[in-house]
């Protein structure tokens, strides 16, 4: 090949759209990923690897032909919405939102950027994308919540001995959007269970450790990232004021919580990776179908269940994936 001819393909090259010379595995490409949580949280870096990992089975490696911006806003919105601020303005060829906060902001400043995100409730009534099947616009994913899930959150408190029966509804308003969907859901199930339900919406740290110490029922702890974020500052209130609590995450019982029933964040965030790959190759976000969850897990903590002084019954123990002895 000669000068000539070598000029011409450069310039066919340079007039190639994006998604063409995203079919490229050799090219580098830049992805920006925006996290609820902080830098320093043990559920956030153990996301971050497996994204790497997962990333790296599909052919894209840092240093090599990936770049990969990273930015965690702990919990906090106005942080957060910063961060998304950042990521625009880096105009990566791809963007991944861990956690609803995420995807509002960087929905809000860009239409045209790929998104896709991981850890999200609800993102059709949420605005991010038209429908499940066909997301219609530069946003599509991998949700965490499954429609009966809330109603099982009440149900194992309901069955613990001794018997609860009034739970209070943990969550952030600011970043639970969603709150009122599940709500729904936990009321319905409180008049068959006969459990009294009350909202508790707290905006920060002081708002849990006085909801904590009223010692005069149960906690119910939705999907929030603020919870998150803050979960040693909420584990620490529950455990001094021995009130039984259920989580939304498998990190809180790993941590000294009572019980859990949840997705898989981890294995969403694999499942991302596929869709990251795919896009960065030429697939439109608009043509790739939210995804619901696919695994779920069911954890006990029997050293916080002594501490408190509550009895899991055996059937519920039986049906775990894993018990903290």
């Amino acid at each position: 090949m000669n000068r000539r001819e070598v000029l011409a393909l450069l310039g066919m090259m340079t007039a190639l759209p994006r998604a063409a010379l995203g079919q490229q595995p050799d090219a580098t490409r830049r992805l920006g990923v925006l996290s609820v949580t902080a830098d320093d949280d043990a559920a956030g870096q153990t996301r971050s690897a497996i994204l790497v990992e997962a990333l790296a089975a599909h052919g894209w490696k840092e240093q090599a032909n990936l770049r990969i911006d990273w930015r965690s806003g702990g919990g906090d919105r106005q942080r957060i919405a910063r961060l998304a601020d950042e990521l625009v303005a880096l105009k990566p060829d791809i963007l991944l939102a861990v956690g609803t906060p995420s995807v509002e902001e960087l929905h809000r400043r860009t239409t045209t950027t790929p998104i896709v995100f991981a850890v999200v409730t609800d993102p059709v009534s949420q605005g991010f994308v038209k429908t499940l099947a066909h997301p219609g616009g530069n946003i599509t994913g991998f949700t965490d919540y499954d429609g009966p899930m809330a109603g099982k959150w009440l149900e194992m408190l309901s069955q613990i001995t001794p018997k609860v029966a009034r739970v209070s509804v943990v969550y952030n308003p600011a970043t639970a959007p969603f709150a009122g969907l599940m709500l729904q859901t936990i009321e319905d199930a409180a008049r068959a269970l006969r459990v009294t339900v009350e909202t508790a919406p707290v905006h920060d740290v002081a708002a849990i450790a006085a909801l904590a110490s009223r010692r005069d029922g149960g906690l119910l702890v939705l999907p929030d990232f603020f919870t998150m974020a803050n979960r040693a500052h909420l584990l620490a209130a529950i455990t001094e004021a021995r009130v039984p609590a259920v989580f939304w995450s498998r990190s809180f019982v790993d941590e000294g919580g009572l019980m859990s029933y949840s997705t898989d964040s981890a294995e969403q965030v694999r499942r991302a990776a596929s869709y990251i790959d795919r896009i960065l190759r030429g697939a439109q976000p608009a043509d790739l179908p939210v995804q619901n969850p696919t695994k779920f897990e069911l954890a006990f903590n029997l050293k916080t269940a002594k501490a408190i002084g509550v009895t899991i019954p055996a059937h519920l123990l039986a049906t775990a994936n894993d018990v903290i002895e």
